[in-house]
């Protein structure tokens, strides 16, 4: 049998073609929307299927909001931290179970802290349990036209079900500040306080980038470091989405590029509802790129940020405070945005139990549709597959040679707590061995050091109040990835 030249270059071209296709692209992507008219001012794969991470909150938010306006639940309401809701990973908040928040100070520290405990309270508060929150995510989901997204949980922890896309993201966006106005402020505020404790937001265009008040940030080695941001400037509002950059820094330069270039250039390319659509499909898994082998994907967004950027001009809140910076430069690109130091802010205060002078219920796990008050339903934990759990999806675990993520502060800590406790352990032993039956002639062993105030429990949380529920408040743990967020 032979074969033509023109054959045989075609069978390899062919050939070259599939295996590029089967190689893993290093998908990058984006969408620039202005909040107002829903028209799109740039995109980049935006209907490409990806891992939401804690973006997944900003769905939490919409349907607890809607609960709240349909009279299911109030701001007010207390919500209980349910032993399933302890058991999440950090980031979180590290109440105990029993503790309630209202559901306001709640929302905060989802949006601030992004804690994964406090989303499992606010979805077993709102709807009972966990899986029929998830089920009002999706119809809230197919409601707003968010075809291509799927919902399992309500923080966005590793579950390879659970999808989404740049475009439905830009959707939620503006469905929450055109239905929700009045609740804009949660996705703008740039610390939170709790008892003597400071958090700060992970949206790091907040207090840098001028104009921006919005939204949520989040990460996982699957997913990259995500980013739904909002900025406004002259009354216009644009909301810009970044999915799966490769460090936090790099995904808050390309986020700033974006929103210059679409408050500079305000042409229409599309609609959303223009922006083709195939349903929920598999997401790729970036953790080689973004937690093992992380130069080449950084470098190729560094180049895409190139192409994107263009001059900002004065007024960022935060060269409004440095003295004499904005004369000597008076025009910033993004990348240089994204290095500037973290800006201060007023914190938000939040508390641990109920608000002064409440009376009502406490929403806790329930029966699915049982109103806010009903005994518990303790099948509600049965769902949540335990570690080590067949069911549990494959991306939630952790790689053997992953790059740590931990904060240098906290591994210190932790590293002092376990010395420690080795010193602890050993003193004990040696009593034990020096007297057995004598012990009582023996000096008592020298009483350990105590672990670093970053490994201690903190103080109960003052109330804002006299007349209000006391409740114990452990002191928040850093988390062990910190983009989980």
């Amino acid at each position: 049998m032979t074969f033509s030249k023109s054959t045989l270059i075609a069978a390899a071209t062919a050939l070259f073609v599939s295996i590029c296709a089967a190689a893993p692209a290093r998908a990058t992507p984006s969408i620039v929307i202005d909040v107002s008219s829903g028209a799109v001012l740039s995109h980049d794969q935006a209907t490409a299927a990806w891992y939401p991470a804690s973006v997944t909150k900003l769905m939490t938010v919409y349907v607890a909001l809607e609960a709240a306006r349909q009279g299911r639940i109030s701001l007010e309401t207390p919500v209980m931290m349910s032993p399933r809701a302890c058991r999440e990973a950090p980031s979180k908040m590290g109440f105990r179970a029993g503790a309630e928040v209202t559901l306001h100070n709640a929302l905060v520290m989802l949006m601030v802290k992004s804690a994964n405990d406090i989303a499992v309270a606010i979805a077993e508060g709102v709807s009972g349990s966990v899986e029929a929150f998830a089920d009002e995510m999706n119809r809230a989901s197919a409601s707003l036209g968010m075809t291509q997204s799927v919902w399992y949980n309500p923080n966005g922890l590793p579950d390879q079900r659970q999808v989404t896309s740049a475009r439905d993201l830009a959707i939620l966006g503006r469905a929450l500040y055109l239905q929700f106005p009045e609740h804009a402020n949660l996705f703008n505020i740039g610390a939170m306080q709790l008892g003597k404790q400071i958090i700060p937001t992970h949206n790091h265009l907040l207090g840098r980038y001028p104009g921006a008040d919005g939204m949520k940030t989040g990460f996982t080695c699957s997913a990259g470091f995500n980013l739904v941001a909002s900025a406004t400037r002259g009354g216009r509002r644009l909301i810009a989405v970044v999915l799966g950059a490769p460090n936090p820094i790099l995904r808050t330069a390309k986020t700033a590029a974006l929103l210059d270039r679409g408050f500079q250039s305000g042409a229409a390319v599309a609609s959303l509802a223009s922006l083709p659509s195939s349903g929920p499909t598999a997401a790729p898994d970036l953790r080689e790129a973004v937690c093992h082998h992380r130069g080449p994907g950084a470098a190729q967004f560094m180049a895409e940020i190139e192409d994107a950027s263009v001059p900002v001009g004065s007024g960022v809140p935060l060269l409004d405070t440095l003295s004499g910076v904005q004369q000597q430069q008076p025009h910033m690109n993004a990348k240089e945005i994204a290095h500037l130091p973290r800006p201060r802010f007023e914190p938000v205060p939040v508390y641990v139990g109920r608000a002064p002078g409440y009376v009502g219920p406490v929403a806790r796990t329930r029966a699915p549709g049982a109103p806010v008050g009903e005994q518990p339903d303790l099948t509600a934990y049965a769902a949540q597959p335990e570690p080590g759990d067949a069911n549990a999806s494959p991306i939630s675990k952790p790689a053997p040679d992953a790059v740590s993520l931990r904060r240098a502060k906290h591994a210190k800590a932790v590293k002092a707590a376990r010395a420690a406790a080795a010193r602890a352990a050993r003193a004990e032993a040696a009593t034990s061995d020096a007297g057995g039956a004598q012990a009582s002639e023996i000096a008592p062993a020298p009483k350990p050091k105590a672990a670093p105030r970053s490994a201690a429990k903190a103080k109960t949380a003052a109330p804002p109040s006299e007349g209000q529920k006391r409740a114990v408040a452990p002191k928040l743990r850093s988390p062990a990835e910190p983009g989980k967020s």
